[in-house]
């Protein structure tokens, strides 16, 4: 079975022209001639007016929805795809045909421990979204609450740990014989989509973050969430509260409840940095199918979201850093980039500021010409981190969540309002944050929170000092001997060289000896034997 999926995986690829680059890879000599007598080439193939990006998708689409969730996470990685293709990526679909309703009946009952009409005062056997890892019913508890039943695909497992695997495959032979192969990592992308993806099959998981989102913005205008029912979640199966809004993409049913879109523009921004700097827990994968829009109070717009499957979160110092680079640009300082750059480590430390600076300056400079209210943002961030990349920056996958994050927010607001200026609703909140960070209050804050372990560990401190002190002491001991055995080391290192080369030499020679053989006597007449031992000898000293 996996060798005949490997060879649907070979056609679907070929009839794609994803193989198009196939002579510019390094491989063999033998293995190029192969695959181009290969009878895949001789199969139909696609309009070749379709752009790289579109074949990609629609073979992506074809294979199914385990490579439909791959191209949906090579979507969030502008720092490794290139642009066109995650624009085109952007756009797949996870809609399925849904399971049988009996399957999924059987899956609930399981999980709970009870009949469904015991679970629920009511339930609908027709499902109200499928996608490719799971797939969702409308249900009424019994006190009268309406819900959503959320339940995993029957055997997806299996099918995603015999498609990764494939992957994998495919990953390891791209980084071998792909020009910059390794550079894109893709071996490891594959294992990260690994994780997310049997993490997906966790909707406890996903309940829980649910629970923290709807927390952090506990009573807030800006966003609701869905109330999770924590006695009726299982890893298999998920119910949660039912929530009734506008598809954010639904321009006309907005207008036409009177939406005022520049504020809701707006808030969709304010949400965003609100959970990348006040909460450090952002919803990553806020794309246009899990935004809702509240249809109460539409002068006052509530974004409502759900699928809370991908969040992420920054560690303090990389919160801190991304601030300040995020209002360097604003300020086009782009000096204190590059240096924020190195100090926070995102860039190796011998990297020339000044080369650095110059590379983003180059960037930038040509964006900065246009009205304010035109320059993206996320635009912005994804070419410093491109740039960046240049000089051995890797990209951690928090980052680049947010990246991706930003780019949604961003496009989905100038969807709704065009004349959204990021920049005037963004720059007032990253410096009010920064003053904040550094009020008496929340230092005080912060020593209250650490001050216990701190003062737990306070009588240690004159024991570890003195241990500290010991450990240099016997460092001073030993460093000779660890130079001396280093040195010699190196000497033997040395001496293992010599032998190699001279070892060479003497092959080359045995073997020039032999080719030269049988006109030996010839040889001699003409060259004096003196004449070939001043040589050996030159070559002997050579490689001392």
């Amino acid at each position: 079975m996996a060798l005949l999926r490997f060879f649907t995986i070979l056609r679907v690829l070929t009839f794609y022209r994803l193989d198009a680059d196939l002579q510019f890879l390094q491989l063999p000599v033998a293995l190029r001639l192969a695959l181009r007598l290969s009878p895949l080439q001789w199969l139909p193939r696609c309009d070749v007016q379709f752009s790289r990006g579109m074949r990609m998708r629609l073979a992506l689409e074809q294979l199914g929805p385990v490579f439909v969730k791959f191209g949906q996470l090579l979507s969030t990685r502008p720092d490794l795809v290139p642009q066109d293709i995650v624009c085109e990526l952007d756009r797949l679909q996870d809609r399925v045909p849904p399971f049988a309703s009996d399957e999924f009946v059987a899956i609930v009952e399981a999980a709970l421990g009870k009949k469904i009409s015991e679970a629920f005062f009511s339930f609908e056997r027709d499902p109200l979204a499928s996608a490719s890892v799971a797939q969702v019913h409308c249900a009424v508890l019994p006190s009268g609450e309406e819900v959503v039943v959320k339940v995993i695909r029957p055997g997806i497992a299996a099918t995603i740990e015999k498609d990764l695997s494939l992957m994998e495959l495919l990953a390891q032979l791209a980084e071998r014989f792909v020009p910059d192969g390794r550079r894109l990592r893709p071996v490891e992308v594959v294992q990260d989509y690994r994780h997310t993806i049997f993490d997906e099959l966790n909707l406890q998981r996903e309940a829980a973050n649910a629970a923290q989102l709807r927390r952090n913005f506990d009573q807030s205008p800006m966003l609701y969430v869905p109330k999770v029912y924590w006695d009726y979640c299982r890893q298999q199966v998920m119910v949660m509260e039912r929530i009734r809004g506008i598809p954010v993409t639904d321009i006309a049913a907005l207008n036409a409840q009177g939406t005022d879109m520049k504020l809701l523009a707006h808030r969709g921004v304010e949400i965003f940095f609100t959970q990348v700097f006040d909460h450090n827990f952002f919803h990553a994968d806020m794309h246009p199918g899990n935004i809702f829009v509240s249809t109460q109070h539409p002068s006052r717009p509530q974004y409502i979201a759900i699928d809370c499957a991908i969040v992420g979160s920054l560690s303090r110092d990389d919160q801190y850093y991304l601030a300040r680079n995020l209002l360097a640009i604003f300020q086009r300082d782009y000096h204190q980039v590059a240096q924020l750059h190195i100090e926070c480590g995102w860039v190796p430390p011998h990297t020339r500021a000044a080369d650095f600076e110059s590379a983003i300056r180059t960037v930038c400079e040509p964006i900065f010409e246009k009205p304010i209210s035109e320059i993206s943002f996320g635009q912005i961030l994804v070419n410093l981190f491109q740039t960046a990349r240049r000089f051995d920056m890797t990209v951690q996958p928090s980052l680049v969540l947010l990246q991706k994050t930003l780019l949604n927010i961003e496009g989905l607001g100038r969807q709704l309002y065009p004349q959204l200026d990021l920049w005037q609703t963004a720059l007032p909140f990253l410096e009010r944050w920064m003053q904040n960070r550094y009020h008496p209050k929340n230092l005080l804050a912060e020593i209250r929170r650490h001050g216990p372990g701190w003062l737990e560990k306070m009588p240690e401190v004159p024991e570890l000092l003195f241990d500290a002190a010991q450990q240099i002491r016997r460092f001073e001991q030993v460093a000779p001997a660890i130079q001396s055995t280093a040195e010699q080391m190196v000497l033997l290192e040395k001496r293992q060289q010599l032998g190699r080369k001279r070892g060479r030499i003497a092959v080359l020679v045995l073997v020039v000896l032999g080719l030269l053989w049988p006109q030996w006597e010839l040889l001699r007449s003409a060259v004096p034997w003196q004449s070939l031992l001043v040589l050996l000898a030159a070559l002997w000293w050579w490689t001392g």
